[in-house]
């Protein structure tokens, strides 16, 4: 049975755009504390303490928003797996269960999703076993290869700001912080623009089966 997907593709656009907003946010602290490394004496660390506690308030608003994103999104994405499964069960390479689970497996879920999502795609096209048209997937892989990038630069990003003692140490993890948060937003930008894509793809050809069913 097909499920409707565009009040979950609503939602998830929705935290995407919030999520932006507390990006801008982010890079804002981030050049607080890029001012605060920088400017202060030493011995002077007030400035420092309040840029980072102004940057720690952001992270966490930006923790929850990722927590409460994520669940939707793969909501989202597990209903288009499962109308993918009405029309092209057989052109699916994984059960609708790792629409779910892929994005938690370790080192391979920077990959498995983007799998899904393109058999996804070929299902949800007017003819699933039609040949890739060329340049047919530049949003899904634009979208993916930012969001990995952003993956793994923000780990680094946290991982050089846990180890900063020194102003300079602060200073130069602004700049992992500052590319993260971009990559950070750019992803969420090309996210949203790959939900509405991919969610109107599924209405058109569920709404073009009813009006040749009757």
């Amino acid at each position: 049975m097909l499920r409707d997907p565009k009040d979950l593709a609503f939602a998830v656009s929705a935290l995407l755009g919030a999520t932006v907003l507390a990006d801008a946010l982010g890079l804002f602290a981030a050049s607080e504390l890029w001012t605060a490394a920088t400017d202060s004496t030493p011995g002077d660390v007030s400035a420092l303490d309040l840029a980072l506690a102004l940057l720690t308030g952001t992270a966490l608003l930006q923790l929850l928003l990722l927590v409460a994103t994520g669940t939707v999104f793969i909501a989202w994405f597990h209903r288009l797996r499962l109308n993918a499964e009405v029309w092209a069960g057989d052109f699916q390479s994984r059960t609708p269960g790792w629409a779910v689970g892929g994005w938690f497996v370790p080192v391979a879920g920077l990959w498995i999703p983007r799998a899904i999502a393109a058999d996804i795609w070929r299902a949800s096209r007017p003819d699933p076993s039609a040949p890739d048209r060329r340049g047919e997937f530049l949003l899904l892989n634009g979208w993916w290869l930012v969001f990995v990038a952003d993956v793994v630069l923000g780990r680094v990003a946290a991982w050089r700001l846990g180890r900063a003692e020194t102003f300079e140490a602060h200073a130069s993890a602004t700049w992992w912080l500052l590319a993260s948060g971009a990559l950070d937003m750019a992803a969420a930008v090309l996210a949203i623009l790959f939900v509405r894509r991919l969610t109107s793809m599924q209405h058109a050809k569920a709404t073009g089966m009813i009006s040749a069913a009757q």
